[in-house]
């Protein structure tokens, strides 16, 4: 606990600087409601990982120093090569914008902007109950403070569009590779009894199945890009349209049917193949991938070596799609208080998509009903 707590007063102090150099007119926007386990608490838990409006301050409503500061607590809650990893992700904006021809999208100015990224504090920080909450396009960390010790990390979003990229010299860039390829390396090393337990459907979602859903629940399916946004609908009904198109198109492509929807939907016991089942060097696979999220964070947050031992057993991996490299695919990671999902279907399958959660505990929401139970006023 003393590491959860020194990592705390790390993001504490952060988070002071940040807001202490932000005018009243910036922390009316950067500022949030203390963390509760009651609708007062509903901003916080509403995350996105499309390029819509994530709730804070942006990178373009501040200042350099600003800028810098708020990237300080960014960095408290990752590992340095989280960090970079997440840095990465915010650039691949440009890219991305390059990709698609420099055009308008969506109801911003920039529709791949780098400087459409959120930072919100909710709580004051040092005090009692607080936390923050970072994201823009393919990032959303998360973060809770309860008594001086930081309590959840999740849910913890990152992606990258384009997931491959060309660099200088024939080398690539592939920000989420090893997050990629150890799981294929994983599936194609089962046994074909394994691995037919382990593939779910010969076709991948077009997304994560549990999507953006502040709670997770039995028979959650894929929610539809149009819906993974802040608001119903644009003020521009042209806009409007044409992410619904984009959003049809890519349904059309992944062409599930309502059998695939049913063996892909999220249940509660764990589907695909428990690691109980695999062979020492399977399971250093499985360790290894799951090292691709729990590292992440700091060490002090990390659950990785809980998974040394039997745990790994309960944890259970699942695959959809082709296991072909460049093809659309999808990988599921569950055990208890633990949900990890993958996909990359989109723009020719080289757009991913990666999250961690802990169903019981996401936002801290477990810790919250627990403290306000130990402490009812």
């Amino acid at each position: 606990m003393s590491a959860r707590r020194d990592l705390a007063a790390h993001m504490n102090e952060a988070a002071r600087a940040w807001l202490g150099l932000l005018s009243a007119e910036q922390r009316g926007i950067a500022a949030g409601a203390m963390p509760a386990d009651d609708a007062s608490d509903d901003e916080r838990r509403r995350w996105f990982y499309t390029p819509t409006d994530h709730g804070g301050l942006t990178f373009h409503q501040q200042r350099p120093a600003q800028q810098q500061a708020a990237m300080r607590l960014v960095a408290t809650g990752l590992s340095r090569a989280g960090y970079v990893t997440v840095a990465t992700t915010i650039g691949l904006e440009n890219v991305l914008d390059h990709t698609e021809g420099f055009g308008t999208r969506f109801d911003r100015e920039r529709g791949r902007d780098p400087g459409l990224y959120y930072l919100r504090v909710f709580g004051e920080p040092g005090r009692g109950t607080w936390g923050w909450r970072f994201g823009g396009h393919h990032v959303s960390l998360n973060y809770l403070v309860v008594d001086g010790a930081v309590v959840a990390t999740t849910p913890c979003f990152m992606g990258a569009d384009p997931a491959s990229s060309e660099l200088l010299g024939g080398a690539v860039n592939r920000p989420l590779a090893r997050v990629e390829d150890l799981a294929r390396e994983l599936v194609l090393a089962l046994t074909d009894e394994q691995r037919r337990r382990a593939i779910l459907s010969a076709r991948a979602p077009s997304d994560l199945v549990t999507g953006n859903r502040s709670v997770i629940g039995a028979g959650d399916r894929v929610i539809p890009l149009a819906g993974v946004w802040r608001g119903d609908r644009f003020a521009d009904p042209h806009e409007q349209d044409k992410l619904q198109a984009a959003s049809d198109r890519i349904d059309a492509a992944a062409g599930l049917g309502d059998d695939d929807h049913r063996a892909l939907e999220y249940t509660v016991r764990a589907k695909g193949v428990a690691g109980s089942d695999l062979s020492p060097g399977r399971r250093d696979v499985l360790r290894a991938l799951l090292a691709t999220y729990f590292d992440r964070v700091p060490e002090a947050v990390s659950p990785l070596p809980a998974y040394e031992g039997p745990a790994l057993d309960a944890v259970h991996f699942a695959w959809a799609g082709s296991v072909e490299p460049g093809a659309p695919h999808y990988y599921r990671v569950q055990g208890p208080r633990l949900l990890i999902e993958w996909d990359n279907t989109q723009r020719g399958a080289n757009h991913a998509h990666s999250v961690w959660r802990d169903p019981s505990n996401d936002f801290g929401l477990d810790v919250l009903r627990a403290h306000r139970h130990e402490h009812p006023h």
